[in-house]
């Protein structure tokens, strides 16, 4: 019988075969799209197999903290292939007073968080494995077993919606067993008679004054709506405004909203996995009202999106986005 430690150094051998390690110095945007998720995932599974936490937490965590770097101007633009952000005083010791140390000991006694993950014997705030290997050895000094993950997010993040979309982006990549979740689809058939156009921030009365927070897709009563991203289910039920709606979060923290739907696709539950296409509800003219109220607009689709930069969510214009999806999904099946 093979030890831990042996199986752990034959685990991370098979995987560097497989999913070799970047050399020093490689850049994200120098790399192509699979170079980037099969170095990545590398990274993932090399510390899962000298952790015991799975690949998809890191991947999670990853993706959230590349989302408010997307979505805040106080966070410097990632460089690497790791998209976690260690603020220097957090790294070296809040006491330390060489805020640029990368000496593990110093580090550890100055209560840092910074660690050596690669063996160079320096903790390089810069360096991907000791990014990746430090936060891995924070959040196994909680344990391994989902809940223990859950607290240990929450010590670290001190938010719950931060924890919420983490553990999110985790389910999401648990079930769809891959780093790249960047295919998108239009929420209604193209074959379909529908149109829509750029109404984000017009004026609403009802209810009270408030701004248009999203785009209007008029269609057919009934039309099936479909996901337009990989994510998971967030929210499900009625609002007063949005009647039957859904809202589903992908891994860049981006909230996509579906409302005044005539109902719920079968098996749409809220901690569903999604993929593009897959459909969600149907067409409506649901809300305005009490639950139940119906037919106080022509039928569409409300589709909003929302960003989280780790404080508060905000909407913003997905009408550019539509458009881009729309001429995609058209060009793919003309080509296929």
């Amino acid at each position: 019988m093979l030890n831990k430690v042996t199986a752990s150094i034959l685990i991370t051998l098979t995987i560097l075969l497989v999913f070799p390690i970047p050399s020093e110095g490689a850049k994200s945007d120098e790399l192509s799209s699979e170079q980037l998720y099969n170095e990545r995932m590398a990274l993932y599974l090399k510390t899962e197999a000298e952790t015991s936490i799975p690949w998809y937490y890191f991947a999670a965590v990853d993706s959230y903290e590349r989302g408010l770097r997307q979505a805040r101007k106080d966070l410097p633009e990632e460089e690497g292939l790791i998209g976690i952000y260690f603020p220097a005083e957090k790294w070296a010791g809040h006491m330390n007073p060489d805020q640029e140390d990368n000496d593990p000991e110093s580090i550890k006694f100055f209560q840092g968080l910074g660690k050596d993950g690669d063996g160079d014997g320096k903790a390089d705030i810069t360096n991907d494995e000791d990014i990746l290997w430090t936060f891995a050895s924070y959040l196994s000094s909680y344990g391994f077993n989902k809940e223990d993950i859950r607290i240990g997010l929450w010590d670290y993040y001190q938010r719950d919606k931060a924890v919420e979309l983490i553990l999110g982006h985790a389910e999401t990549y648990k079930t769809v067993g891959s780093l790249d979740l960047s295919k998108r689809a239009f929420p209604v058939p193209l074959h379909a008679n529908y149109s829509y156009r750029s109404t984000w921030g017009n004026a609403r009365g009802w209810g009270g004054r408030r701004i248009h927070e999203g785009t209007d897709i008029f269609a057919g009563h009934g039309l099936a709506v479909r996901a337009t991203t990989y994510g998971i289910v967030e929210l499900k039920g009625w609002n007063k405004y949005g009647g039957w709606r859904v809202g589903i979060r992908d891994t860049n923290n981006v909230y996509h909203y579906f409302a005044h739907l005539s109902g719920f696709e079968k098996g749409i539950d809220r901690g569903t996995v999604v993929k593009p296409g897959d459909v969600i509800g149907y067409v409506g003219s649901s809300g305005y009202g009490k639950e139940g109220t119906q037919g106080k607009f022509p039928p569409h689709l409300h589709y909003g999106m929302y960003k989280d930069n780790g404080f508060t969510e905000w909407s913003f214009d997905p009408y550019p986005s539509l458009r881009v999806w729309e001429r995609a999904e058209r060009k793919a099946k003309k080509n296929s």
